[in-house]
């Protein structure tokens, strides 16, 4: 079975914030779950976070388990306060990862366990990935006799001439377990940081005879650790470059990925066209032949096929097949848009729900509402919801034509068929067929 140790407690001083570092956001996620995520994916089933106080309130919220580090002691001093907390188990492995390499894949976690799993028993103790870093870096130095590596030397601890290797330790390791458990025993620190470092178990590992082998990365920034909002920024552009590839080897065309921002875990159809300036969040689903953009953000918007969404704003809605949103519309709320539906310049939309082929083309205000088939809604019609207290409806039926610069005073229902003439204030039910005017409106003498 194969357990993971995510090293989160430390205090990430350079980010110059109130919250823990791993907690800062690249994309939509935080670093740390793009760390869990990648060991899940590389199939580790147990994994323990280990966290100080101010993450310890918020490591829930990630499904796995925290173990809280109250001093901040060193790598190693990490490591042995999350085994501390774990059941030992004869023939365990052990996957040792920092929380703030938010690029690292799960081909590199599983690369790395798989070379451990492929070693005779007796032949490794661990398995470290190493990585080419461009000089100079804080990385820890990986020093070889030959081609076995034989210790790490922390930046803070090396000489000139290791200063100058340009091998580095990624920070990502696995271990034999009952290997890792003595050799966190005899961990020491002795060193420029007075802190025992998890990297000091290579030098032990190598003189008792034990193998440590190489997982050489092929991209540096798979080992980017995030110490500033500097390389957050880096890492998030990365990132969104990364998420924008997927996609469009997926059959969406993106006209401009530099100005196109993602989060993982949106499902965009094929021959999507996504314009610049386009912003998709929170599980996001678009479906096939679509055309988003240019300036618009989509945020947990469930769209159907054929739809355009152009200069517009679209939050925790679902919209149907064939629908047109745009430009400079704004739907919020649960609303709910049928198939065909148009919804043109300057119009928002809440909580409410718009049959097949509802129009509603400019400056008006619809809130709280429901609209029948192939009604009509003139521009600057506002729907007054709110009566200082609470909320109210308004039901529209199908075949309605609301005349512009209507305002319906809910609660208050329009029959099928009725008609409202221009700059009518509604303020009572509206009979199917019936025809008003006026303020307050009141029905037309029958022809």
């Amino acid at each position: 079975m194969i357990r993971a140790i995510v090293l989160a407690a430390g205090k990430g001083t350079r980010m110059k914030s109130a919250r823990s570092k791993v907690l800062h956001e690249l994309c939509g996620r935080p670093m740390l779950w793009y760390v869990l995520h990648a060991l899940r994916e590389a199939g580790v089933s147990e994994i323990v976070v280990v966290v100080n106080e101010e993450l310890a309130s918020e490591i829930d919220g990630f499904g796995v388990a925290g173990v809280l580090q109250a001093q901040q002691l060193g790598t190693g001093h990490a490591v042995k306060v999350a085994l501390e907390a774990l059941q030992p188990r004869a023939g365990g492995r052990i996957v040792v990862a920092c929380g703030d390499m938010p690029l690292v894949t799960q081909e590199l976690f599983a690369g790395t366990i798989g070379s451990l799993q492929a070693a005779r028993e007796d032949a490794a103790a661990m398995a470290l990935v190493t990585v080419s870093m461009p000089l100079p870096s804080n990385f820890g130095r990986i020093v070889r006799r030959g081609s076995r590596v034989e210790r790490i030397v922390e930046a803070r601890d090396a000489t000139p001439g290791e200063l100058a290797i340009d091998e580095m330790n990624a920070g990502i390791y696995a271990f034999d377990e009952s290997a890792l458990r003595d050799a966190v025993e005899h961990l020491r620190n002795d060193n420029a940081q007075g802190e025992y470092y998890l990297t000091d178990t290579v030098a032990y590992f190598a003189n008792a005879g034990k193998g440590v082998l190489p997982v050489r990365a092929t991209d540096h920034l798979h080992a980017l650790g995030i110490n500033d909002r500097v390389e957050l920024a880096l890492a998030r552009k990365e990132l969104n470059a990364r998420l924008c590839a997927r996609h469009m080897r997926d059959g969406v065309t993106i006209v401009d990925p530099d100005t196109t921002y993602l989060e993982p875990e949106l499902a965009i159809g094929a021959d999507t066209v996504i314009y610049p300036n386009t912003t998709i969040s929170r599980l996001s689903e678009i479906g096939i032949g679509c055309t988003i953009g240019p300036n618009a953000r989509l945020s947990n918007a469930k769209l159907g096929e054929r739809v355009t969404v152009r200069e517009s704003v679209v939050l925790d809605s679902t919209v149907g097949d064939g629908v047109r949103i745009g430009p400079f519309a704004h739907l919020r709320g649960e609303t709910q848009l049928s198939d065909d539906v148009h919804v043109g310049n300057f119009v928002e939309i809440k909580k409410s729900r718009l049959a097949r082929r509802v129009k509603v083309s400019h400056l008006s205000y619809v809130g709280d509402a429901t609209i029948g088939e192939r009604t009509n809604v003139g521009a600057g019609t506002i729907t007054c919801n709110f009566d200082g207290e609470r909320k109210n409806a308004t039901t529209i039926g199908s075949d309605v034509s609301i005349g512009s610069n209507t305002s319906l005073v809910a609660p208050v229902s329009v029959g099928d068929g009725a008609l409202t003439g221009a700059g009518s204030v509604v303020t009572r039910d509206v009979l199917a067929g019936e025809r008003v005017a006026g303020n307050p409106a009141r029905p037309l003498p029958k022809k």
